[in-house]
């Protein structure tokens, strides 16, 4: 099969690798049909995560079983499915609980799984999927062409977003404001929308990107930054700051742009991948009664419930995805997502 591989920095190539198989009873082997480029797969291509040798890359991916091992019984072959960005068994005290990505046999894609066998990356045209039961969220169905973007959101951004708006405690009649602008960010609008968030102020400089941001339910745009941009939110909400904050970058920066904008007694919900010297101002924290929450999104978890609205058309989270490639065209994806000329691209095997 044809798949992408990080050598890297700025090193993606697609290559042959062996088809997978069937390692575990607990194992299904995915066909993909559409994968694509996560803002959090540029650290290892920047560099500002390292490779130490090369690996399958891309944590992304919606597809269809071609094959199950002899203890899988939630999909079948044919089932479309939808795979979150790590395998889970649903079954451990952390999944239990909520909380897939901190499951007891967690595995990655691109990586290794509990028993650290290798596993497929996603932006590849098949993926070993392990712990398929607990993974793979199936549809009754195979969906319309046209859903493919949306449906493809809930493996990372959209859930990610969710996860970020319950986390900053957004409820009816709060005010938001959302610091990143790429797809995660963008889809954080969407989520503190359909949570019931009165007012949505997106922080954004890129017009497309505004735009984009208005469309999913941003009531303003503040496109200036530091304490200027404290200053715009501050006006644009009457003399006071955010109740609920979605932090969604992961730098220095952005964190101190999301306390900036929080009112005392706000709260911050941070997904954004921590890089760049990220810390948290505990003495800050403390006097103004600031409340942090998030990291990483438990997707699995998340996805059954924001499926209904994507499969109505109530949320169309799959337009963040502004350019569509062919697989084989993965490193121009890159190329493309790096250098901001795209929220986020499609791939098509």
């Amino acid at each position: 099969m044809r798949a992408a591989v990080i050598h890297g920095k700025g090193d993606i190539r697609m290559e042959d690798r062996p088809d997978p198989a069937i390692r575990a009873a607990s194992d299904a082997i995915v066909r993909v049909t559409a994968s694509c480029v996560c803002g959090s797969d540029l650290w290892p291509y920047r560099g500002v995560a390292t490779t130490d040798e090369p690996h399958p890359i891309g944590h992304e991916f919606v597809g269809v079983v071609e094959e199950v091992g002899s203890a899988v019984t939630s999909v079948r072959p044919g089932d479309f499915v939808i795979a979150p960005f790590v395998a889970s068994d649903g079954t451990c005290p952390a999944c239990r609980n909520g909380i897939t990505t901190s499951c007891d046999r967690l595995g990655s894609w691109g990586g290794t799984d509990a028993d650290g066998a290798p596993v497929d990356g996603g932006q590849g045209e098949y993926v070993r999927v392990p712990e398929a039961d607990g993974t793979l969220v199936s549809l009754p169905e195979a969906p319309d062409e046209a859903l493919l973007p949306g449906l493809l959101t809930l493996s990372d951004v959209m859930s990610t977003g969710h996860h970020a708006a319950l986390a900053a405690r957004v409820e009816p009649g709060r005010t938001v404001v959302v610091v990143g602008d790429g797809a995660v960010g963008l889809c954080g609008v969407i989520a503190a929308r359909r949570l019931g968030a009165e007012r949505v102020i997106a922080m954004s400089r890129h017009e497309s990107r505004q735009a984009l941001a208005r469309t999913f339910g941003a009531t303003d745009i503040v496109a200036e930054r530091g304490e200027e941009g404290a200053a715009k939110v501050r006006d644009l909400l009457g003399g006071v700051l955010a109740d609920s904050v979605l932090e969604a970058v992961g730098t220095k920066g952005s964190m101190e742009q999301a306390f900036a904008v929080t009112r005392p007694g706000g709260q911050i919900g941070y997904v954004g991948v921590p890089a760049g010297g990220a810390e948290l101002p505990i003495r800050a924290m403390f006097s103004g009664n600031l409340n942090v929450a998030g990291g990483v999104a438990p997707a699995r978890t998340y996805i059954p419930g924001l499926l209904p609205d994507v499969l109505s058309g109530a949320i169309e989270p799959g337009k963040v995805f502004d350019l569509m490639l062919d697989l084989e065209k993965t490193p121009e994806a890159y190329e493309a997502m790096d250098e901001r000329r795209a929220v986020k691209v499609m791939l098509r095997p």
